[in-house]
This record gives structure tokens, sequence and C-alpha cells, in this order.
């Protein structure tokens, strides 16, 4: 899996601030969880919802870099176990969308009910959840660029620091105005951001797994410049998919000109679809004219 070594390698490289984010997220989701019940505060228990989602994202990414140097011992995952990424994300989506729903129901719930929220707790741990993802986004900020797993787990604690802002506007709302509903408000307001990032996530892993083209790829351009390498005829056959994130693979079959040397076009076709379009692993197959449209193939 060449196409992968460098990506996950340099994650590796800084698996440990992964590692001091992982901990201290899942410490703070542990607290936040703790005292939203306690308290009865949705707003507590929506955030702490989206930093579950977090603690399994920082644990997605830190698996990721763990699986690229283990090798396979059972000779039968000819892709590796890169895809436990993809998996893993799908389990962030249902915990999102299972917050997104508790947090709505709970809301219905209260409808007509005088709703009492300690705004102490509130602005406490909102701080303290902010400090948390401050520090984390600071951590991460140096592996960000060079890792797609590292950036990934970037974007999700920036998106909790937001969250953990909607819980201080909560509790100073509730301290301004004496009226627990802003907490609930404000969950909601929480819930349904999350839901939205669940729905986004969620529309990127079914993706993955129906192996669609990537969204970064535009295959007729793919086509165009492999035709343009010298000695190709023509194209078909072009499959192109993600394999995890960061990870685009692509087969085809080029059926070549009267002539052509094939270690040639193979060569020149692999740097076209390396430099140009990103996918740094692709198996190309060649034909001889007249080109046979792989009658053969029943599906």
């Amino acid at each position: 899996m060449g196409a992968g070594h460098g990506h996950h390698h340099a994650g590796a490289r800084h698996r440990w601030r992964l590692a001091v984010a992982f901990a201290l997220v899942a410490g703070f989701f542990g607290v936040e969880l703790a005292v939203g019940l306690a308290t009865g505060s949705l707003a507590l228990v929506s955030d702490a919802g989206h930093m579950a989602a977090d603690v399994v994202a920082l644990g997605a990414a830190l698996v990721a870099t763990k699986i690229a140097t283990r090798p396979d011992g059972t000779g039968r995952r000819t892709y590796g176990s890169y895809r436990a990424e993809v998996l893993a994300s799908g389990l962030t989506v249902l915990i999102m969308l299972g917050v997104s729903v508790y947090v709505v129901l709970e809301a219905v719930r209260r409808v007509g009910e005088d709703v009492a929220v300690a705004s102490g707790p509130l602005l406490v741990v909102g701080a303290l959840g902010l400090v948390v993802n401050l520090v984390c986004l600071v951590l991460l900020r140096g592996g960000a660029s060079e890792s797609i797993n590292v950036r990934g787990a970037y974007l999700e604690v920036a998106a909790d620091a937001a969250g953990s802002v909607g819980v201080l506007v909560a509790g100073l709302l509730v301290r301004l105005t004496g009226d627990g509903w802003w907490d609930t408000v404000v969950a909601v307001a929480i819930g349904a951001f999350v839901a939205a990032r669940a729905l986004v996530l969620g529309r990127e892993v079914l993706a993955v797994l129906g192996q669609h083209a990537p969204h970064d790829v535009d295959l007729e351009a793919v086509v165009s410049d492999l035709e343009s390498v010298p000695g190709v005829a023509e194209v078909h056959d072009l499959h192109a998919w993600t394999l995890t994130s960061g990870m685009n693979v692509a087969t085809a079959h080029l059926v070549l000109r009267v002539g052509a040397d094939a270690q040639v076009v193979l060569g020149a076709a692999g740097a076209a679809l390396r430099e140009g379009h990103g996918i740094e692993h692709a198996t190309l197959q060649v034909e001889a004219l007249p080109a046979q449209e792989c009658h053969a193939a029943t599906w």
C-alpha cells in the first residue's frame, strides 16, 4: 500500500499530540456529562454528546496512525485495515444523531414545565470546556497540515469549541434573565448544529463505503489526461474510489497505439494520475488495438 505510507507516517509523527488531546477530551467529556445530568442542563448534555463524538474521532485517528505500521498477518486484508477509520466515523455519526434526538425529545418533554437550571455550573463547565478545546487546538495545529487524520481531529475539536461557547452563552442568559428556558433553547441550537454536521459526515461515510468517485476527482479530466499520454489511443473501464480519507485509488484500461512502449506509457500515466489528480495508487492495464472493451465481463 504505497499510497498510504507517507500519509499515515506523517500522522504517526504527531501521535503524541493525538494521545494528549484524546486524554483531555475524554476526561472532560465525563465531567460535562455528569454535571449536565446532575443539574438537568440540556445544553451541557448536548455539548457532552458532541464531545463524545470528538472522543471517537480522536480515538479513530490514534488507531489509524497505529494500523499503518501493523503488518497484516492473515494475508486476506489486501488493502490493509484502513477502512477502520471510516467505520469509526460511521459510529461517530450514530452517536451525534443519537444525542441530537435525545435533546429534541427532552426539549419537547419540557414544554409547559418550569425549567430551573443553575447558571453557575453552566458557566464553570462551559469555561473549562473552552479551555480544554483551545489547548487541544494548539496541540493538534502542529500536525494538521501534514496528516489528514490529525486535520480531521483538529476540525472536530474546533467545532466542539463552538459548542463550549454555546454553553457559556446559555449560562449568561440564564443568569441575566433568571429564565431556565434559555438552557433548552441553546441546547436545541447545539443539537441542530451537531445533527447537521452528522448528516454531512454521514454522507461522506456512505460515499466511501459505496465506493463513489472521490468528490475532488474530476473523472472527465482524468480520462482526458490519460488520453493525452503519448502512445495512448483510448481509455475505458475507469474506476476511482476512496479507500479512506486522503487515500484515493483507481483502475483503468489503456488502449495503446501501434508501436507504443507499454512500460513508458504506464510510467507516464501513473505520473499523470499522481501529479494531476492526487491518485498515488493506480492499477493500469494496457491493451492493444483494436480495443476489446472488456466484452468478457458480465457486469
